[in-house]
């Protein structure tokens, strides 16, 4: 007796398509799992015979031989105690039902619930490309497998609901759902009207939501960068809902997502501590899975004391800045994750954080202070477009009842650069100014005879690398669009430049 039941496994952020095969011969009762289990899918054996005897089915009495093909896949999670338990049923003929056209998963209790599994929605997406119609999924994890347009989903609590439903004695109702994206901004962020002074941190804070760019604050502690990095999410651009759905694919396969809130609305705010572990900020582990930097992707990672974090992970850093992915590589094979984040970081000028403070002395040596710069790379550095100064707020600021220009107004501005920015890209696969390559540089970001005169004193006297002049164009184009100009003009290319660290690295 032979029975075939459909599950799903994820392997990076695509799924898989997992046959379970269960056949039934005579022989000494045995239930053998075979098709490269790791020890969570061998341990579904007990689960899953306690789950059929706690339901009121006999287990059957005889050698079940359970294969989860393709066997060169390997098999990780408790996802397939459900299709595997059904599979059980179907082949001792307990059960009779049609489960051809649709996918099964789901973990079990020993008394026959079924609970949460990750990875729902990029198992749904799959089950939509390879025709599947219809999803058994647990119920917690329907909402989930509900955004995925054009399948039924059905909730299951319990395996005896799944035996009924198959059986037609009582019929599961399929889950309805109508998700939309949330307009308001994220609840707990900072707004820039509370934020004293630093008019100078706050426009690069616009001009790097308007078009994408790295950013990078120093100053003397107390200053108000993180206050002010905080302030981000309240001024990007609301997520769209193929955005919004490439960010929640990343947080199902972490694990991250609740049955409450299947979908993410808000554009992600990381902020790891600098104690992050390497596999936690950039990902990995024994299985791998997402770090940090690609739970930020569409959104902001902050880091904070920017050189407290290590050579070796802000040197990691380099490759994702770059080509806007991240590269895992194992003996088993190598897994690709999106990571194109906005990068804000915060540092002091020196261990004491009072080297640029006028007013109060820095007690670090030269050396200290060289040292302490130092654990941040020259080509780190060169891959931040936006260098600013924050220095100590004046006690007349910070003691004033005038409040500034709240976010909402400057989330009007971005949103308005970035429209010119979809519009100037349509069709080339771009979304902001930040991923243009050399090619779309060259055709989006001409300079007239004085801007280019004024570039090349730059590149001169700052001994600027050829990365740099494509940043510092790039950030050109940005300011222009937040001013609603078609061509980058001398000032807006003067404004970036200054936007260029002092020291070179």
């Amino acid at each position: 007796m032979l029975a075939k039941v459909t599950s799903c496994a994820v392997v990076g952020l695509d799924g898989v398509l997992i046959q379970v095969e269960v056949d039934i011969a005579r022989g000494l009762p045995s239930m053998t799992i075979v098709g490269l289990p790791d020890a969570a899918v061998q341990e579904s054996r007990e689960r899953v015979r306690a789950a059929i005897n706690n339901t009121g089915l006999p287990f059957p009495t005889g050698r079940v031989t359970v294969n989860l093909a393709p066997a060169d896949i390997r098999k990780a999670g408790p996802a397939y105690d459900l299709p595997i338990a059904i599979g059980i049923l179907l082949a001792a003929e307990q059960v009779f039902g049609n489960v051809e056209q649709a996918i099964v998963m789901g973990e079990l209790s020993l008394d026959g619930s079924v609970r949460h599994v990750s990875g729902v929605l990029p198992m749904a997406n799959l089950a939509r490309q390879e025709g599947f119609t219809t999803l058994f999924v647990p119920a917690e994890d329907a909402a989930e497998a509900a955004l995925i347009e054009g399948l039924t989903v059905y909730p299951v609590k319990t395996l005896l609901q799944l035996i009924d439903h198959l059986s037609g004695h009582h019929q599961l109702c399929p889950y309805q759902t109508d998700f939309c994206l949330d307009e308001s901004p994220p609840a707990t962020v900072t707004d820039l009207a509370e934020v004293k002074g630093q008019e100078h941190a706050k426009r690069a804070l616009e001009v790097a939501a308007a078009g994408a760019h790295n950013l990078l604050f120093s100053g003397p502690p107390g200053s108000g960068k993180t206050l002010i990095a905080r302030s981000m999410p309240g001024i990007l651009p609301k997520l769209t809902i193929s955005e919004a759905l490439d960010v929640t694919r990343i947080y199902s396969v972490a694990d991250q997502l609740t049955a409450d809130e299947p979908l993410i609305r808000h554009r992600p705010f990381r902020a790891p501590h600098h104690t992050v572990s390497y596999a936690g900020l950039i990902g990995g582990g024994r299985w791998p899975k997402p770090g940090e930097i690609s739970l930020a992707h569409r959104g902001v990672l902050f880091l904070d004391e920017l050189p407290e974090f290590g050579n070796r992970m802000l040197e990691m850093l380099r490759q994702p800045l770059e080509d806007k992915i991240v590269s895992i590589s194992r003996s088993a094979g190598s897994l690709t994750y999106p990571a194109n984040f906005i990068l804000i970081g915060s540092m002091n000028p020196c261990p004491c954080g009072f080297a640029t403070d006028p007013e109060k002395e820095c007690t670090c040596s030269v050396s200290m202070v060289k040292s302490y710069q130092k654990k941040i790379s020259g080509p780190l550095l060169d891959r931040i477009d936006i260098h600013v100064e924050v220095p100590r707020v004046p006690f007349e600021k910070l003691s004033s009842q005038r409040t500034g220009e709240p976010s909402e107004a400057v989330r009007q501005r971005v949103e308005a650069a970035r429209a010119l920015q979809r519009k100037r890209f349509n069709g080339a696969g771009l979304q902001t100014n930040a991923d243009m390559g050399p090619a779309e540089i060259r055709q989006f970001c001409p300079l007239d005879a004085t801007g280019t005169n004024l570039l090349k004193a730059a590149m001169q006297q700052m001994r600027l690398s050829a990365r740099a002049y494509h940043r510092i164009l790039k950030l050109a184009r940005t300011i222009a669009d937040l001013a609603g100009e078609e061509n980058i003009q001398t000032a807006h290319v003067a404004e970036a430049i200054q936007y260029r660290p002092r020291r070179v690295g």
